[in-house]
């Protein structure tokens, strides 16, 4: 996210992300990955992420090979009320509530689950209070408009501060937890 709260331009665009990452940073995400045995998508943001790493898997040289190789291989859980069936590998679909469908995968024993969005899927995450914990990548970039995972609260929501990481590619980690 950026400095200002905004995890996408005012069109979704995500050109003012850090993307020339440290060696620190690159690390901490792979090792959280291996803490994770699910993966958690809105459908409009599946296209763009699967293709992605299935993209960077057609290139064994390249250094995002082993990373996109995990991120295809871990089970992915997409939210749709559109679509009628998966075509990407280790993907299903949950058309159920969501409430109903999250606390049923987080109910079944194994790894943590982990959620990359996008934005409106994000938020009514958030509004249904399913995020235990909140990893919050902010950006050294501020911008005057743009998407939020926070907008649309209908109560403010405090945090208890877990831990920060400041990494050398000037993007901080926010580790979160909601106080209750």
């Amino acid at each position: 996210m950026s400095v200002g709260g905004f995890v996408g331009g005012p069109k979704g665009e995500l050109d003012w992300m850090t993307w020339d990452w440290d060696d620190s940073i690159k690390k901490y995400v792979d090792d959280l990955h291996n803490t994770v045995d699910t993966i958690l998508l809105g459908r409009k943001m599946t296209d763009g992420f699967i293709n992605h790493w299935t993209n960077v898997l057609l290139k064994p040289d390249d250094l995002s090979f082993p990373f996109a190789k995990k991120m295809i291989d871990i089970p992915k859980v997409v939210f749709s009320k559109t679509l009628d069936k998966s075509s990407w590998v280790n993907t299903i679909l949950a058309k159920g509530a969501l409430a109903e469908e999250v606390n049923s995968l987080k109910n079944k024993p194994g790894k943590d689950i982990i959620v990359y969005g996008g934005a409106g899927f994000v938020s009514s995450l958030i509004k249904e209070g399913l995020i235990d914990e909140y990893l919050l990548f902010v950006n050294p970039a501020a911008m005057s408009s743009g998407m939020t995972i926070f907008g649309g609260l209908n109560n403010r929501m405090n945090f208890s501060l877990v831990k920060s990481i400041p990494f050398d590619c000037g993007i901080v980690l926010l580790h979160y937890e909601q106080k209750k």
